[in-house]
């Protein structure tokens, strides 16, 4: 199951199946994106239940699936959702992340991980790899080697060698404090900085909307750069 709590201005969004290493199933799923989409929160932390972050899909799912190119698009669809999302989502990844797992996290906005975080691909082992964006964001994440080495390999790393490889930003006690602490930034800049940096547009277009973004920004909070400056 999902379960949501909002605490002022960030939402927290928990997948808690802790006696399946929070492995999703497609009902899960859905109620994931639903989570992530209908958010007002300017940041969402997405963590899980229990000792694992995310096992990734439920393999006694993926095992009786009729289609599973609409299993794959489903994950994909929810990881898009987590992209896409005005809010800024932060994976908090605390003990296991596997397959579908880190696919999600790779679609957060930024990852953050406790010295108890493990993260691997194995898919591979059985036949399958990561359908759900993986392919196209671990390599605009990490880079082509480290993303070829991680996934044809199917071996687990550690937050330190996690940290090394690009895949989280940092690591922390309590992933928590980190989007509480993000939470407490002006909420247009979050949003605006967001789409600027997610943009995938060509550059010309990328550096007119950033200096429109500024501009908008600028106007928006005159006063208080007035005061800083002052400071």
């Amino acid at each position: 199951m999902i379960r949501t709590t909002d605490d002022g201005d960030l939402r927290v969004v928990t997948i808690e199946r802790p006696e399946r290493r929070n492995a999703l199933r497609p009902t899960d799923l859905d109620d994931l994106r639903a989570a992530i989409d209908d958010a007002d929160a300017p940041v969402v932390l997405l963590r899980g239940s229990g000792p694992a972050f995310c096992a990734g899909a439920d393999l006694d799912s993926v095992a009786e699936l009729d289609d599973p190119e609409a299993f794959a698009r489903q994950g994909q669809r929810v990881a898009d959702t987590i992209e896409q999302s005005p809010s800024v989502v932060v994976a908090g990844i605390d003990g296991a992340a596997r397959g579908g797992g880190v696919e999600l996290a790779l679609a957060c906005d930024v990852r953050v991980a406790t010295p108890r975080a493990t993260l691997g691909e194995p898919g591979v082992r059985i036949g399958l790899f990561g359908a759900w964006g993986g392919t196209v964001r671990l390599p605009r994440i990490v880079g082509e080697g480290h993303a070829l080495e991680f996934s044809l390999s199917g071996r687990v790393v550690d937050a330190d060698e996690a940290l090394q490889m690009g895949l989280v930003s940092r690591l922390v006690d309590d992933p928590y404090d980190v989007a509480a602490s993000m939470a407490e930034n002006e909420h247009q800049s979050l949003r605006i900085i967001k789409e600027r940096l997610r943009d995938r547009s060509d550059d010309e277009a990328r550096l007119d909307a950033e200096a429109s973004g500024f501009a908008a920004l600028h106007r928006a909070n005159v006063d208080d750069i007035a005061t800083s400056r002052e400071e």
